[in-house]
């Protein structure tokens, strides 16, 4: 009996556009990672005078989370590829959430920093598995849009974060503000273990929609689909390179927004309670370009453009406008901080939702997780070095303190713009391509 007949027999009836239901878990699985990583991001201000870090030290515990993080961006993508999406997602949310309700329980600077590098640990798998169900439930056209809707989970739980993480604090301090977070990932596995099955196994999808996902993927030149691609090999393509600097000369700008911000905006002078709304801003930004890039490659490929064509004209975009974060070295004002923010973080997101759909578009259902998680992993390696150079250039430029973070800055418009020009030399159809061993694009 088939799938679609199983689940007319025991009397379910299909849930109409399955997919979207399984993109919109993968969305809340990041709203709630964000929410877990934010929380110390915006209880650093209070927590630094409280426990006397210096911003060396802060970015000595962003850095511990960052070494866990790119370790296991790479581990736990080969891990997802073996494991499968189900199972991998749920370990890693499992994970995680024990570690931000532990950190409720640290003392001072080595438990943060034991805490914080097993929550990097833990948390690393999302983008990974995330990444390995958008080709295994969408059709290319749609990839973008559902990259964009899960990922856009960072920008929401970077938005939300400080309305719920300072709440918490200003009322019941910062124990229980660990604690809150890391309880909404128990909720979450319960629906996830419930609900997530693969396309070809899952007992509510339609006949039309599993016929749609598995028509699409017959449609692609790969490799037989029970080859893996090992390491060695992945490593060889350009094509894989290209999506490792998509992610690694992009995300430690965005990485530096939501673990720096608040300290940044205190040492331009702007008091931190009275900029609530102002943090807020940029990431719901960030969240209106993930889905502006997802839904105008998509757009362009239904108009008949490649989806190369279509993916790096985002790419071009995102770069330029991520160059407006240069400006903000000139002004101390808040009124002119945040539109060239929400300007930048728009365009960075448009260029993020490009650099995470990259892996599926370019790679078969059994290495995309392998491809996601060694973007990460670089990602993760670059974040860490601009950790550290922003911890060492801030404190070193204390005596001025509003242009503390101005190397900072031009240094965040300019890398990615050179990613920009490594992905459109990198991402092409090559002979790996005629060889079955990439899809073409």
């Amino acid at each position: 009996m088939t799938m679609s007949g199983k689940a007319v027999a025991v009397g379910r009836r299909p849930i109409a556009h399955l997919r979207w239901w399984i993109g919109g878990l993968l969305f809340a699985s990041t709203v709630i990672n964000y929410l877990d990583r934010q929380t110390l991001s915006l209880l650093a201000p209070f927590l630094k005078v409280e426990h006397h870090w210096t911003n060396t030290d802060y970015a000595d515990l962003l850095i511990g989370f960052r070494i866990a993080y790119s370790i296991g961006q790479t581990v736990f993508g080969r891990l997802m590829d073996r494991l499968g999406t189900r199972r991998g997602l749920s370990f890693t949310v499992l994970g995680y959430s024990i570690v931000s309700i532990c950190t409720s329980m640290a003392t001072g600077f080595r438990s943060f920093a034991a805490f914080r590098f097993l929550l990097g640990a833990g948390e690393s798998g999302n983008w990974p598995a995330a990444s390995k169900a958008v080709s295994e439930w969408f059709p290319k056209r749609e990839r973008g849009l559902a990259t964009a809707l899960f990922d856009s989970g960072s920008s929401i739980g970077g938005a939300i974060a400080p309305f719920l993480v300072l709440w918490i604090y200003f009322r019941w301090g910062w124990r229980p503000a660990f604690v809150v977070p890391g309880l909404l990932g128990f909720v979450w596995l319960i629906v996830w273990r419930l609900a997530y099955q693969s396309p070809e196994d899952h007992p509510r999808i339609s006949a039309e929609e599993r016929a749609m996902i598995l028509r699409d993927r017959q449609d692609d030149v790969g490799v037989p689909s029970g080859v893996r691609l090992r390491w060695s090999q992945l490593l060889k393509l350009p094509q894989t390179w290209g999506s490792i600097v998509a992610r690694s000369f992009t995300d430690p700008v965005w990485f530096f927004v939501t673990d720096w911000f608040p300290i940044y905006l205190v040492a331009k002078g702007i008091p931190l309670r009275d900029s609530v709304l102002a943090i807020w801003i940029p990431f719901v930004a960030a969240d209106l370009g993930n889905f502006f890039g997802g839904a105008a490659s998509g757009y362009l490929i239904k108009r008949g453009w490649s989806v190369g064509t279509a993916r790096k004209s985002l790419v071009v975009f995102g770069a330029f406008g991520m160059t407006l974060l240069i400006p903000t070295i000139f002004t101390n004002s808040l009124h002119l901080i945040i539109p060239l923010f929400t300007l930048a973080t728009f365009c960075y997101a448009s260029y993020s939702t490009i650099a995470n759909v990259l892996p599926s578009d370019l790679f078969q259902s059994h290495s995309v997780a392998s491809v996601s998680g060694m973007g990460g992993s670089a990602a993760g390696i670059g974040t860490i070095i601009a950790f550290k150079l922003v911890g060492y250039i801030s404190d070193a430029h204390q005596g001025s303190a509003a242009s503390s973070f101005d190397w900072v800055l031009i240094a965040a418009g300019v890398i990615p713009f050179v990613g920009m020009m490594l992905v459109l030399l990198l991402v092409r159809n090559t002979q790996a391509t005629q060889q079955g061993l990439v899809r073409p694009i």
